[in-house]
């Protein structure tokens, strides 16, 4: 019934929105029963966290509930300040002051002081049609690829996974770069939505290919998942790269070739609905599943003792991440190293447990792109760079600092 009355082209992405509720709702009923005693004070086991928990942890993070809750709301007031910050800066810059009482004025209504000509002004139709919407999906894409990087490096404990390195993001882009080739992907909602759909189809079917090798011979192991991923990823590169070649499609291949570095650009208030609703719903569910997360990084053993068929909640996870880095993927392009990094940034702070790890690994993940897209649009004046590019250039040097850190290790 909602359907029926929802303008025609939403009603694809409200069936989209619907569908993963439902599947959400059921998973969780099912799993809502077990509950990982990962400490139990009355028994006689006491199980912890292994040494992916840094051995220091870096003193100005605060410790405690109520620590916790802080860092959340300072992680919070920064991110409204980086949204302002964002939103100013450009080929035209608008003060800053200007700025908030433009998004003020189109969020609430309210006119703060003697301020009718900054609203009426060309400062926020730039502001409000172009910058703002690329903000929120620069901040929905951080939060979700750095959710997915999670998520991969305790399903399959390893510190190299991420939508990138396992092939699922090559399998989006592929069906992506289908998409665009053939022209689904032209633009408007239609073309939204083919994009989309051929980017979920590449992602799902990448991940059950990763999964379908992975598990050949003997048991699924993290080993097998992470090389069973790079030649998946290798695979799907090699595929569109013969797709671009053999195309006779000039406008389409100078797109795909700036789409598969990263962009932001295309960002319209008509492709926010469907990615809010993805990033949204896979956050809330996976925050629900932080101590099956911790069970994993306990290991086999210790989770076959609580009862936890790791392989069974490993495969929904990874069909998940899947799904979402389709829709991420559809409306950005290819964007590396976001999932990658920040969750070891985000473990090396605040330790592997993912009642913690998990929600602020969302806030770093969409200040970092956030920030990188600052730096894409306006490091070379009249130029933009694609963003992939800059989270490559500043990914890379954290990973090796982190790989040289001492006091930071990755399980154990």
């Amino acid at each position: 019934m909602i359907i029926i009355f929802t303008p025609r082209e939403y009603r694809c992405q409200l069936f989209f929105l619907l569908l993963t509720t439902i599947i959400v709702l059921i998973y969780s009923r099912k799993r809502s029963a077990f509950r990982a005693p990962l400490l139990q004070e009355k028994g006689s086991i006491r199980l912890s966290l292994p040494s992916a928990v840094p051995k220091r942890r870096f003193a100005a993070l605060p410790s405690g509930k109520a620590g916790f809750a802080l860092l959340q709301l300072l992680l919070a007031g920064f991110t409204l300040l980086s949204v302002g910050i964002a939103v100013s800066l450009g080929q035209v810059d608008v003060p800053l002051g200007q700025s908030f009482q433009i998004l003020a004025h189109r969020l609430t209504g309210l006119t703060f002081g003697d301020s009718a000509d900054i609203l009426s002004g060309p400062n926020a139709n730039i502001i409000w049609t172009i910058r703002f919407p690329r903000v929120l999906l620069a901040l929905l894409v951080g939060a979700g690829l750095s959710l997915c990087g999670t998520i991969m490096q305790a399903s399959v404990q390893n510190p190299l996974a991420d939508p990138y390195i396992l092939g699922i993001s090559s399998g989006a882009s592929l069906g992506a770069t289908f998409s665009i080739m053939i022209g689904f992907g032209a633009g408007g909602v239609l073309g939204q939505l083919g994009l989309a759909f051929w980017a979920f189809a590449g992602a799902v079917g990448a991940s059950v290919l990763v999964l379908a090798l992975s598990g050949i011979g003997s048991r699924m192991t993290s080993a097998k998942l992470v090389l069973s991923g790079m030649v998946i990823h290798a695979l799907c590169t090699a595929f569109a790269n013969s797709i671009i070649y053999f195309a006779n499609n000039t406008e389409g291949i100078r797109t795909v070739t700036f789409w598969t570095m990263g962009s932001l650009a295309a960002a319209k208030w008509d492709r926010l609905p469907l990615v809010a609703a993805a990033v949204v719903l896979a956050a809330l569910f996976f925050l629900l599943q932080s101590r099956i997360l911790n069970t994993m990084l306990l290991g086999e053993e210790a989770a076959v003792t609580l009862g936890v068929n790791l392989n069974r909640h490993r495969r929904f996870y990874l069909i998940a991440t899947a799904l979402l880095t389709g829709v991420l993927v559809s409306s950005c392009g290819m964007i590396g190293f976001v999932g990658l990094i920040i969750p070891h940034m985000v473990r090396a702070g605040v330790g592997s447990d993912h009642r913690r790890l998990l929600p602020l690994s969302i806030w770093a993940g969409g200040l970092f792109l956030i920030w990188t897209d600052i730096i894409a649009r306006t490091a070379i004046p009249k130029v933009e760079l694609p963003i992939g590019i800059i989270t490559a250039l500043i990914g890379a040097p954290l990973f090796m600092y982190m790989l040289l850190k001492k006091g930071y290790e990755f399980g154990g």
